[in-house]
């Protein structure tokens, strides 16, 4: 691939490497846990080996590969990294581009409820006016943006990344959304290329900063760390034990695929708790998958 080159992207993983997967899970060795500590020392084991049964018997990821692959992919190399990104454009003359960016851990997967609705909202009981041409990328290090080719990649330079990215496509005038990381992408891209972006939306915001600083401003945002230290929502056990992945130190030196599968349960806990059965994430997340 030349440096400026955009090519079409196609998921395919090998049969061989999902077997793998679902090998490692079934041979899981399973630590022993101290009694009725629940969730104060981490993701219960219990409720992880419900996680992980769930993960071999029941999730299915070629109907996500299929999922995806009926939407429009593409990759280019920007700033020395690999960008996978969905480019669904609309039948409407008239729409609208829009950057989305998706949150943390997650992937691209968060938009495809979207791609629809935005893409063709006359056929979902809108207005044609609010017609979108939808450029999801996938953040440096995720999904199929792998592997990550250097340190550095924090959300200013993922926000000139995707400014730089929209040039290519050939859009001079466009809008940015985005949640948890993109919540502070977004406004980003506002600040570096003020000429082009005609507004941004976020949602579900991580730091404080990104609604506090104007638009007009072309520095970096603040990290806004008291904010997040004290309202951060997950950020904050995510970043701290017993949620953060070594959590599981025992389970980790015996069997090294449950430990990720642990994490995500405890970001999953943390965020909305644990809430019976049917509990399990039924959107994939491909940075794991993959």
């Amino acid at each position: 691939m030349g440096v400026t080159e955009i090519e079409p992207f196609r998921i395919a993983v090998p049969q061989e490497e999902l077997d793998d997967l679902r090998l490692r899970l079934r041979r899981t060795r399973w630590p022993t846990e101290i009694p009725e500590s629940g969730w104060e020392r981490g993701v219960p084991i219990e409720y992880l080996r419900e996680l992980v049964d769930y993960w071999v018997n029941s999730y299915d990821w070629r109907v996500w590969e299929a999922r995806l692959n009926a939407l429009p992919q593409f990759t280019t190399v920007i700033d020395r990294q690999r960008i996978h990104f969905l480019h669904v454009r609309s039948a409407e003359p008239d729409a609208l581009p829009l950057v989305v960016t998706h949150g943390w851990p997650g992937s691209i997967v968060e938009t495809l409820e979207a791609v629809g609705p935005l893409t063709d909202p006359a056929g979902h009981g809108g207005d044609v006016a609010d017609a979108f041409d939808l450029v999801a990328p996938s953040l440096s290090g995720f999904g199929f943006a792998t592997p990550a080719s250097e340190p550095g990649w924090n959300h200013h330079r993922i926000a000139r990344a995707w400014v730089e990215l929209m040039r290519r496509l050939g859009y001079q005038r466009y809008g940015a959304h985005g949640g948890d990381t993109g919540f502070v992408v977004s406004p980003e891209i506002g600040r570096i290329a003020p000429a082009q972006v005609v507004g941004v939306h976020i949602y579900g915001g991580l730091e404080f900063d990104s609604l506090t600083q104007p638009m007009t401003s072309t520095s970096p945002m603040p990290n806004g760390h008291g904010w997040r230290r004290s309202s951060g929502c997950a950020a904050t056990p995510q970043g701290t034990p017993p949620f953060s992945p070594p959590a599981r130190r025992p389970l980790a030196t015996r069997s090294p695929t449950p430990p990720l599968a642990s994490w995500h349960g405890s970001w999953t806990s943390s965020t909305t708790g644990p809430t019976g059965p049917g509990r399990y994430p039924i959107r994939p997340l491909t940075v794991t998958i993959c």
